[in-house]
């Protein structure tokens, strides 16, 4: 197991992800309240140059530019790194004379030649650093560009990133074209969605976050509506313990079984409803599964019924304020008989694997259900092939091209319903806009089951009271915090062990 849970203190507040878009309006916001552009411009160049400094040997290095400002940050560091006993070579794409602002006054404070960019730029080279194309992208990658990255990748020379490697699209995450494969990546103020979203997530490397003297007061202004799942976003909602309470104040969270041949996936969601501090998790059962669920549960509690009628009559109790149907229900009119009649309850709900699959051929008949008037709070939690079932128009075949966070939003609005899109780059996207995206799932939590813990987990925070959007978020991180800990080997019985010890962790470190 891992000596620590959470190795760096999370921070209260959250941790926006700043499209290309609102990056710029940062800096204009601040430019505008008086701070020169090249200030800006030196400090991020600053940053690039002392991460070569951490990161790397002092050996020869070739500096990529392009012609905008992303250019002007890699003349900056070029400047930097020979002033420090580096050997520089600086290559541009097009003219000197062509470079305009910042930039412009960027290689003016370069005293050194200026090569052109031209396939064999990186020769001879032990460090690249990729200041050619910024974040905001607008074209692919192709012609000499392209060239240079794959001598790069063909060659292994290490990059070094300025913004985002050349070729990604900070918004999406999305390779234009072609794009380097950096060791790190030096951005600025805040991180952008590419950086946290794959395949940029991976073509990054180390993501370094640097301030350029840009203040914090303009995300006010900005209201950036994308964040890191970190616990700040959602700690505010979190259940905190009390003396005061008991048991029914803490929820009591209902999973409904699959028939005996499919009960282990409810029984899993429900102790992970269970460790994540429902009061009380009830699993509904029908009367075939009723012996074999009994036999492996003791403190999770029994509710035999049949069909959607029998579902309702358990939900008429009030205190039984939420519920997971999916796994291990079966694919069919059943299913989707009872997912109709518990969002009629009035609970707040949590739909998953077969519980989306069942309205592949009608979810407009799922999404009439989910904003009606009785419906309670509802996530949905499909993988892409569940996703492309229920949201055909938005999955990857159709709209691969928008990026995973638009794909996400645009389901939410859709269904009324918070999404979350899983993955190793999870997505948790609520029909007002609101996006996280999860960086803390390791490649442990790829075996079965671990999607119906998450479900259970996400279920007993809403059965706590947390709004869906936290809740989803908060499920999806502790979720990762958990697989991280337990380490190579988890399967999914697992996981729900690991919870009280992550939650410990996180009380103690926020409270």
């Amino acid at each position: 197991m891992a000596t620590s849970l959470i190795p760096h203190a999370p921070a209260k507040t959250p941790a926006a992800l700043l499209t290309v878009e609102e990056m710029g309006r940062a800096d204009r916001l601040t430019i505008d309240g008086g701070k020169p552009g090249i200030v800006l411009m030196e400090n991020a160049g600053r940053g690039v140059a002392e991460a070569a400094v951490a990161h790397f040997e002092k050996a020869p290095v070739s500096v990529l530019c392009g012609p905008g400002n992303n250019g002007g940050d890699g003349f900056i560091a070029a400047r930097l790194l020979r002033d420090w006993g580096w050997q520089v070579s600086v290559f541009l794409m097009g003219a000197r004379e062509s470079l305009k602002g910042d930039a412009a006054e960027a290689a003016h404070r370069w005293a050194g030649p200026v090569y052109p960019l031209t396939a064999d730029a990186a020769k001879g080279a032990s460090l690249v650093i990729d200041a050619i194309f910024g974040a905001g992208l607008s074209r692919d990658v192709e012609g000499t560009p392209a060239e240079i990255i794959r001598h790069v990748t063909q060659e292994g020379i290490p990059v070094l990133a300025v913004d985002v490697p050349s070729g990604l699209d900070g918004d999406t995450g999305l390779v234009r074209g072609a794009a380097f494969r950096a060791a790190h990546t030096v951005t600025f103020f805040r991180a952008k969605p590419g950086h946290r979203v794959l395949p940029g997530r991976a073509l990054c490397g180390e993501v370094h976050v640097v301030d350029i003297g840009i203040e914090d007061k303009v995300l006010e202004e900005i209201s950036p509506r994308r964040f890191d799942n970190t616990p700040g976003l959602w700690w505010p909602a979190y259940p905190k313990p009390s003396m005061e309470l008991h048991k029914y104040d803490h929820g009591h969270a209902v999973v409904v079984s699959g028939d005996a041949a499919h009960t282990g996936a409810a029984r899993l969601a429900a102790r992970g409803a269970l460790r994540a501090g429902s009061g009380l998790v009830t699993v509904a059962t029908p009367p075939d599964a009723l012996a074999i669920n009994a036999a492996h549960l003791t403190a999770i509690m029994l509710a035999p019924f049949e069909g959607a009628d029998g579902l309702t009559s358990i939900l008429e109790d009030k205190r039984k304020n939420a519920c997971l149907i999916g796994p291990g229900a079966g694919v069919g009119s059943s299913t989707r008989e009872c997912v109709l009649a518990a969002l009629l309850s009035g609970a707040a709900m949590v739909l998953d694997a077969d519980a989306l699959t069942s309205f592949a051929e009608i979810p407009r008949d799922l999404f009439v259900a989910i904003r009606g008037y009785f419906a309670g709070p509802t996530v949905l939690t499909p993988h892409e092939g569940e996703f492309a079932r229920i949201f055909p128009d938005l999955s990857i075949a159709n709209a691969g091209k928008k990026g995973k966070l638009a794909r996400a939003r645009l389901a939410a609005e859709q269904a009324g319903a918070v999404i979350v899109l899983k993955g190793p780059d999870t997505v948790i996207a609520s029909p007002d806009g609101k996006l996280a995206v999860n960086s803390n799932a390791g490649p442990e939590l790829a075996t079965a089951g671990s999607g119906d813990v998450l479900g259970g987990i996400i279920l007993g925070l809403m059965a706590q009271g947390m709004p869906p959007f936290e809740a989803a978020a908060a499920g999806v991180w502790l979720h990762g915090e958990a697989g991280h800990y337990f380490g190579p080997g988890l399967i999914a019985e697992d996981m729900p062990e690991m919870l009280p010890a992550v939650r410990r962790e996180l009380l103690e470190t926020l409270s």
